[in-house]
């Protein structure tokens, strides 16, 4: 697969996502740059130096005459999971950075870019074109994560502040939810090779698909207020087992960032702060238990991943903004730039799959177990990232993803 671009665009895209990253980081403080809220998301800063250590450790490293690293012991520091590289420093432990500095951070991307930039001066090898694309989609996957971490991190406060201090318009009513009919059949699953993929996403390959029904839009707010209501917390036998134990644990009664004020009212926190909870938005920020139990709660159920694949085929790919709009007009909506839709899929490996060499071939294959794909893309997903063939994955209980609920039957 050829996911090579001419030179001269290969380095205004690796511009450009570069500076979108520092983009993201220019509303916060130094403080909420360098805390964590838990283990599962990472400081702002971590993710600006991690991102760079991608490039310093798989192109320049290999690839760049007289190698000499910005920082020895960055190569530990800022090292997420991959073991072929060495040590990596304790994942929830990475809120006690308070060293490097921002302006340390900020200084290590520049060294990095300004040594990527002189590699691409000359016409880069099909090595080098593939590892800075490679490069630029790990680094837009952080993207996503920035905001969604920071996110969780800002909640914590009592403050409730807001990333992005503008506001947030309330959705017209969203459209009736319809049934739309999918005859099914034998079907290409997988990326068509046509751009750049990631290797979870191939081989491309022969699936049987039964006929089903799969929801026109997402489920919405208010539509799960309805199950909230209802009691739909309390009713084991609308849980999984595992799900209802999850649950009942933690004593949740509501998606993770909804809350009731001092009158009884539902709010939402969101990137703009709290919100009175919109009924016309999609539900937001839940896990694949919650999602389940809602399925089984309105008679339907999760679509698989290959159903959700091949209704999509023909649904155009949008980008979104930093909350979740509502569903407008007639015919399947919402499959893209809103929220990453649970599956009941679990995450394997396709008929044929073969990891990279090398740490490389760490990115995806060895976390195929105990989590489930999510299909489409979220409003925090950077343009150009998403695709039809794009396969997500979390354990069953994350949801401070933007994570919604699209119904199959």
């Amino acid at each position: 697969m050829d996911m090579r671009l001419p030179q001269q665009d290969l380095s205004a895209r690796y511009a450009q996502v570069r500076g979108h990253t520092l983009a993201l980081a220019e509303p916060l403080s130094d403080e909420d740059c360098g805390a964590q809220s838990m283990p599962d998301a990472s400081p702002i800063k971590w993710h600006l130096a991690h991102t760079t250590w991608f490039f310093e450790t798989f192109i320049l490293e290999r690839l760049e005459a007289d190698f000499k690293p910005f920082h020895p012991a960055f190569r530990i520091l800022f090292n997420s999971y991959y073991n072929g590289v060495g040590e990596k420093h304790p994942r929830p432990q990475r809120g006690l950075l308070t060293r490097p500095s921002m302006n340390e951070v900020r200084a290590y991307r520049a060294d990095v870019d300004a040594r990527i930039a002189r590699l691409l001066a000359d016409a880069p090898s099909t090595e080098l074109a593939m590892l800075i694309t490679l490069g630029m989609h790990h680094e837009q996957q952080h993207q996503e994560l920035m905001l969604t971490d920071v996110k969780h991190l800002l909640a914590q406060s009592i403050l409730r502040p807001a990333y992005m201090d503008v506001p947030l318009a309330r959705a017209a009513s969203a459209a009736p939810l319809a049934w739309l009919a999918f005859e099914g059949g034998l079907t290409d699953i997988g990326h068509d090779g046509a751009g750049f993929s990631f290797d979870n996403e191939l081989p491309r390959h022969k699936q049987y698909v039964a006929p089903f029904e799969l929801a026109s839009r997402l489920v919405t707010n208010g539509e799960y207020l309805g199950f909230i209501n209802a009691g739909g917390y309390a009713n084991a036998a609308l849980w999984l087992a595992e799900g209802w134990d999850w649950a009942r644990t933690q004593n949740l009664r509501a998606p993770i960032y909804w809350f009731q004020d001092d009158k009884g009212a539902w709010q939402e926190f969101t990137l703009h702060g709290p919100q009175p909870l919109d009924l016309n938005r999609p539900l937001t920020h839940i896990s694949l238990f919650e999602a389940d139990a809602y399925a089984h709660w309105a008679g339907a159920r999760l679509p698989t991943e290959a159903e959700w694949e091949y209704a999509a085929a023909r649904a155009p790919v949008e980008t979104g903004s930093l909350h979740p709009a509502g569903a407008a007009g007639e015919g399947l909506q919402q499959m893209f730039g809103r929220c990453w839709q649970w599956t009941s899929s679990s995450y394997a490996p396709y008929p044929g799959f073969a990891a990279a060499e090398g740490a490389i071939g760490e990115y995806n294959g060895k976390f195929m177990v105990n989590q489930y794909v999510l299909r489409g893309s979220s409003c925090a997903t950077p343009d150009g990232h998403a695709r039809h063939s794009y396969r997500n994955f979390f354990p069953a209980g994350a949801r401070w993803q933007f994570t919604g609920l699209r119904l199959a039957r």
